[in-house]
């Protein structure tokens, strides 16, 4: 690891059931963004994993009829294997029954334990508890008698548990948000957190003993940690937290954690007033994104509600998948998904514009040079397509940088819209019938070529199976792969003489 690591995190997911589209949904948006930071030719570290301990898994384990660990050994590979199918590029996949993991909790805890200022201590909790959110509630927090979250009946618990002291970190989180409204996105989930902040803030309980799936505390191994302590720590775990110095000073603080609304307050208040208590530099940016809705409600393994990825996979594709849900749920709001929108999304964007794109400018270069790309030699008639891909390169690279990935997919798309408008208004079909133009078809196919390849790099971390067969349709010797921004989406870098190979569409139409 060097010394500037871009670091990116998902959430760390459950393994009390299988993934749906909505876990699926934060992990492609974090692969993303991984993706276009290597683009730059960033050292980048993408860390996604299980969260394995708690009453949650227990339960489940108990229901299965096996014990927890041989439950989250059966269920954590298809978890994998979601991912695998969805091209997530993650460094490290972390298992919070790792014994490193263990390890790293250890050490927090002990940090905090020991800092001087009495930040953990022995109490007894009575209220209302969500099994299925891990979270304590009070009474005027529940919906009448029901978790606000999954809507089923909440528990009264009473038991002794440690607790730290996170009222005594309210200035300080006001202070360091004050100072860095940038740690908190989008602006609306700031405002949420301030808004939490200026209300007062309530210790919290870190251990149980009611139940025994969990790490103990190492100076009371009567209790576990709680889910919180155990949870959020492995961002730290993974980068080497007390067991690699070097590189945890490479790596730490985290760039961004990409998590969903509903777990805001446990990594923007808990998260950072934990590192505090510890003596480590909170992360640079909690990054929350709104809900993706089916029928107007939050999926969720708890209700049942959740769709499968493989559903969409088997017809659309894995390009079209991670295209659509970036493209058609505003990042960072709150969206719905329907089977209607993804067929019209797929066929209009991808089939018929810029699969289109793509068949149309291939075949021509085969049809008119023998598949080889020409020279282009007519000056001003390649218009205002150069200057329209620098303009809107630069501007997606300034967008997805700010993480705001539908607006820069839009961005993207105006390269294809103006290449097929380009194609229909010097319509390079007809000149191809004058031999006496053909300096002129020559140079309309390289700039639409030009484009294509260009289309190709940007659309790389969205698309990455789509641009690569692009790639090699377009024939470049170089891999995609080492391609480099800003450099890779300068116009020219097309050589003339390569010779293209036309293949199978890239996005079939599918039918509604």
């Amino acid at each position: 690891m060097g010394e500037r690591v871009y670091y990116v995190t998902t959430p760390i997911y459950y393994p009390n059931d299988v993934p749906h589209i909505g876990h699926a949904y934060t992990t492609v948006a974090t692969d993303v963004v991984a993706r276009y930071h290597r683009l730059r030719g960033e050292d980048v570290f993408f860390l996604t994993g299980t969260d394995e301990h708690g009453l949650k898994l227990q339960r489940a384990a108990e229901a299965a009829g096996v014990d927890p660990q041989t439950f989250v050994d059966g269920m954590e590979p298809r978890w994998r294997e979601v991912w695998e199918r969805l091209d997530i590029s993650y460094d490290d996949y972390i298992r919070t029954t790792e014994p490193r993991h263990e390890k790293a909790v250890r050490e927090l805890l002990t940090a905090v334990h020991g800092n001087g200022r009495d930040d953990i201590y022995l109490g007894t909790y009575e209220g209302w508890y969500c099994v299925s959110c891990e979270a304590y509630y009070t009474e005027d927090e529940l919906v009448e008698g029901n978790c606000p979250v999954h809507g089923r009946p909440a528990e009264l618990m009473r038991e002794e548990n440690y607790f730290f002291r996170l009222s005594a970190y309210r200035d300080r989180l006001l202070e360091h948000y004050e100072r860095h409204p940038e740690a908190v996105r989008p602006e609306v989930r700031l405002n949420e957190v301030l808004g939490l902040l200026r209300g007062g803030l309530r210790d919290f309980s870190i251990s149980r003993t009611s139940f025994s799936w969990g790490i103990p505390l190492p100076w009371d191994p009567r209790h576990v940690c709680y889910v919180w302590f155990d949870a959020l720590t492995n961002y730290l775990t993974a980068a080497g937290y007390g067991a690699d110095p070097e590189r945890f000073a490479a790596v730490w603080p985290a760039d961004i954690h990409f998590v969903g609304k509903d777990i805001l307050r446990f990594h923007a208040v808990y998260w950072p007033a934990m590192l505090l208590a510890a003596g480590v530099e909170p992360p640079r940016c909690v990054w929350a994104h709104g809900f993706l809705l089916v029928g107007g409600e939050k999926m969720s393994k708890t209700r049942l509600t959740g769709i499968h990825p493989f559903q969409l996979l088997d017809t659309f594709g894995v390009d079209s998948y991670r295209y659509y849900f970036l493209r058609e749920v505003r990042w960072g709001e709150d969206g719905s998904f329907s089977w209607e929108s993804m067929v019209e999304r797929h066929n209009a964007d991808l089939a018929n514009g810029l699969g289109n794109l793509a068949s149309r400018v291939l075949a021509m270069l085969d049809s008119y040079f023998g598949g080889v790309v020409p020279e282009p030699v007519v000056d001003g008639l390649d218009g205002d397509l150069p200057g329209t891909v620098e303009v809107v390169a630069g501007r997606y690279d300034r967008l997805m940088l700010d993480v705001q990935l539908t607006q820069a997919l839009a961005a993207a798309w105006e390269i294809v819209s103006r290449a097929n408008q380009y194609l229909v208004e010097v319509e390079p079909w007809k000149l191809a019938r004058d031999p006496a133009s053909r300096g002129e078809t020559a140079t309309v196919l390289y700039t639409a070529a030009e484009a294509l390849r260009i289309l190709a790099v940007l659309l790389s971390p969205v698309m990455p199976r789509a641009a690569a067969r692009l790639w090699e349709q377009l024939g470049i010797p170089e891999p995609l792969e080492g391609q480099r921004l800003p450099g890779a989406a300068a116009w020219g870098g097309l050589r003339p003489g390569t010779r293209v190979a036309r293949g199978e569409p890239l996005f079939p139409r599918v039918e509604a």
